[in-house]
């Protein structure tokens, strides 16, 4: 892999300017995009998903446990066995929400 060219301070400040420009103008673009998926419509469902956790069986209704939003984080562990709890707890608590 060869170096990027060594250039003046002035020469960089010009070039760096033009990219942030087009990181900008991309920035901008994502957004649009973004907010385009906001607002598509819903789709209601009428399939009865069953998860199964350390509680037992329950469906898509009983996770959200009357509430109007259900978050879902997935997180995987190593091979080893080394749990992911640590990790997810500070998820968890950086969002605001006491882990149980």
């Amino acid at each position: 892999m060869s170096l990027p060219e060594i250039v003046s301070r002035a020469e960089w400040r010009a070039a760096r300017a033009e990219l942030l420009q087009r990181e900008k103008a991309v920035t901008r673009a994502r957004d649009a995009l973004n907010a385009e998926r906001r607002r598509l419509p819903m789709a209601e469902t009428h399939t009865e998903y069953v998860f199964e956790g350390g509680d037992g069986k329950a469906t898509l209704l009983d996770l959200f446990e009357g509430r109007d939003q259900l978050v879902v984080h997935h997180s995987c562990s190593r091979p080893s066995g080394t749990s992911a709890a640590s990790a997810a707890r500070a998820f968890w608590t950086r969002q605001g929400i006491s882990p149980t």
